[in-house]
């Protein structure tokens, strides 16, 4: 039996809400945007290893402990060369061990089969008593100079304690 909300628990949906829709206000007050033109998509797979380095982060005070935070630097090799920086929210405070779950965010700058630029790539990951879900996409719209355009997503694999990806990913042709 599922049990209703309480007033407590809407009040951060409400203000999410909130935020959402006045910040889908102002960007409408903006001046429209012309399409842009239709290009082809090439689509492409790349691999290759990367380091990475998570560093926690002081929590502000009276902030809840049950969350942590945490930077994020990454080495990438093979395919994709260069590096990232972001941020990490996560949380484990669950009461069945092997649960919790993280969201972050990176910006990656370097070169992705010979064309250079940057990105930012977004993940969603979850682990429900040992077993892993990750969904890690690129952020529409976020690509620049040759990589302007690219969309995709990122498969993480943890072999060994070495790291990897499999990246499959759309760019429009080179010009």
């Amino acid at each position: 039996m599922q049990r209703p909300k309480s007033r407590v628990q809407l009040i951060p949906l409400l203000c999410l809400c909130l935020a959402l829709a006045t910040y889908s206000h102002a960007q409408n007050k903006r001046a429209p945007q012309p399409a842009p033109a239709k290009e082809k998509a090439v689509t492409s797979h790349a691999t290759g290893t990367f380091d990475v380095k998570l560093t926690p982060q002081p929590a502000d005070e009276g902030a809840d402990p049950a969350l942590a935070r945490m930077t994020i630097d990454k080495q990438f090799h093979g395919d994709l060369e260069g590096t990232s920086k972001g941020i990490m929210l996560a949380s484990s405070a669950t009461i069945v061990k092997g649960s919790g779950g993280y969201v972050a965010m990176e910006r990656v700058t370097g070169t992705l089969k010979g064309r250079t630029g940057t990105f930012v790539l977004q993940h969603s990951g979850t682990m429900t008593r040992g077993t892993p879900q990750l969904t890690v996409t690129v952020v529409p719209d976020s690509g620049t100079a040759q990589l302007e355009g690219i969309t995709g997503s990122l498969t993480i694999k943890i072999d060994a304690g070495k790291h990897s990806y499999e990246f499959d990913y759309a760019l429009p042709e080179a010009q």
